[in-house]
């Protein structure tokens, strides 16, 4: 399989499913060609964004191959991130807290990536183990993180707990959205966990991406977005029953659920606190989502008309970050190298001497925009621009930032 349409909800099989926005046909976001090779064929892939009128979930139309949204190559690092490693850390002093682990039992991390999540119950004596496909495994190894380097699902699921015994605690974060056939991951899960285990997950938070227009998280590799009511519902499904919440600052605004088998936990009034603000929103009733579209080409429309303007007063522009989502703002918007001379990546990033996807806008080290100070910086990462703005200067560049969404806007 390549692709395929998804015609019934991911959830309930629902076929009444409503479109809220067509982003166009859009490329693999982390599938990326080296500078230099010569042109040749790229596929792009429909992107549309659903709600099931049934179930309420949101959800992408288009399910493509996890190898080829996945591969062994696949560039992204969680550890070149800061605000993802403080995350982590987040996770495993609340989780070794709130649930009163036992460091000689298992905790299990599916799509673990580099271990930078699992380094810190490693680090405090935990017994760990990772579940990741790409090169990030081969990394996390070489660190101590043991890590199998294997897709995730049920059969490798059973395997696991048949050779390394069950989990007292299973997180997946940021990968829960991304994986197909869910309810076989949920049915791995469950094959994974101790009878009084629980499971962790972190996922971007559906609430967050409407309030402040975040069409850029919405790529192939993200199939589902979730707000409470709609996980509540998929893990209800398995017997599973949401006890406590959190929401986290990661990847522009996500939420940390943490589930257990029903009746095992004492829920917490924050599990009722936010369901009662995502009524409020009208995000359960969908009339959260209304006008969600035109907001979204409203953006884009205006970040097209500054960019326009500022390229006929002779600007140079360049982009700071080259995270999954700016290849949706890329494609999205339509820039090209006739716009961004070219993104910067930190040091180290595998993202660094290739194309953006889809373009000819070369990803370099971060160096370049300190040594040729552009006018202005379009912040790709602009959900943690809070936290890159102060460094970037710091190092020395001069130029004013570019601030792309909700609405674009320029920073001395």
């Amino acid at each position: 399989m390549t692709s395929k349409p998804i015609n019934q909800c991911q959830v309930c099989h629902s076929e009444d499913l409503d479109s809220i926005l067509f982003l166009g046909y859009l490329p693999p976001v982390n599938t990326m060609v080296p500078i230099g090779a010569p042109t040749s064929e790229q596929p792009a892939y429909p992107l549309e964004l659903l709600r099931c009128c049934n179930c309420g979930l949101v959800q992408i139309g288009l399910e493509i191959s996890q190898e080829i949204l996945f591969p062994e190559s696949y560039p992204y690092l969680s550890g070149t991130t800061s605000i993802l490693k403080t995350n982590f850390a987040d996770l495993e002093s609340e989780s070794s807290k709130l649930l009163n682990l036992n460091k000689e039992k298992l905790v299990i991390d599916i799509g673990s990536n580099d271990g930078t999540l699992l380094s810190n119950f490693y680090r405090q004596g935990y017994e760990v183990l990772g579940v990741e496909p790409s090169q990030a495994a081969d990394i996390a190894n070489r660190n101590g993180i043991r890590t199998l380097k294997s897709y995730f699902n049920e059969k490798i699921a059973k395997e696991i707990a048949s050779e390394y015994g069950k989990a007292q605690l299973v997180t997946a974060a940021n990968v829960f959205a991304h994986i197909s056939d869910i309810h076989s991951v949920l049915d791995g899960v469950l094959a994974l966990l101790d009878s009084d285990g629980v499971f962790v997950t972190e996922s971007h938070y559906l609430l967050d991406l409407i309030d402040t227009v975040q069409y850029d998280t919405i790529y192939h590799e993200h199939l589902r977005y979730y707000d409470i009511h709609s996980l509540s519902r998929l893990l209800n499904f398995h017997g599973l029953e949401i006890f406590h919440v959190k929401k986290i600052p990661t990847h522009g605004g996500s939420i940390r659920v943490y589930a257990a088998r029903n009746g095992q936990k004492k829920i917490s009034h924050e599990v009722a606190a936010n369901l009662d603000i995502e009524n409020s929103k009208g995000l359960d009733s969908g009339l959260g989502l209304k006008d969600f579209g035109s907001r979204v080409r409203s953006s884009k429309w205006e970040l097209n008309k500054l960019l326009s303007e500022l390229k006929i007063g002779g600007a140079k522009i360049y982009g700071v970050g080259a995270p999954s989502r700016a290849s949706t703002l890329v494609s999205y918007v339509g820039l090209d190298d006739g716009t961004l001379e070219c993104v910067v990546e930190v040091q180290g990033s595998h993202k660094i001497g290739k194309y953006m996807p889809g373009t000819r806008i070369p990803v370099v080290e971060e160096e370049v925009i300190f040594e040729n100070q552009p006018d202005y910086a379009l912040m790709l990462s602009w959900h943690i621009a809070d936290e890159l703005i102060p460094i970037l200067k710091k190092k020395g560049y001069k130029g004013k930032f570019i601030i792309p969404l909700p609405s674009p806007r320029i920073v001395e």
